[in-house]
């Protein structure tokens, strides 16, 4: 598992682990598959922001193979 701050490591497709807005406090993380990049920047220090194929959106915490 690597890090998602860097946005050319995120393609759409990919297996991650996000954690929600409402999340953020706890830590809890949610697995799910890369539908699109939000982030417009090429780096963020908090994590990609991304859009899952369930709809759910938030930052990239692990990236997994």
């Amino acid at each position: 598992m690597t890090e998602g701050t860097k946005r050319a490591d995120i393609p759409a497709g990919l297996k991650v682990s996000i954690v929600l807005k409402q999340d953020q406090r706890t830590g809890k993380l949610t697995k799910g598959i890369v539908r699109d990049i939000l982030t417009k920047s090429a780096a963020h220090p908090h994590g990609i922001k991304v859009r899952l194929e369930t709809g759910l959106v938030g930052r990239v915490k692990a990236v997994h193979s």
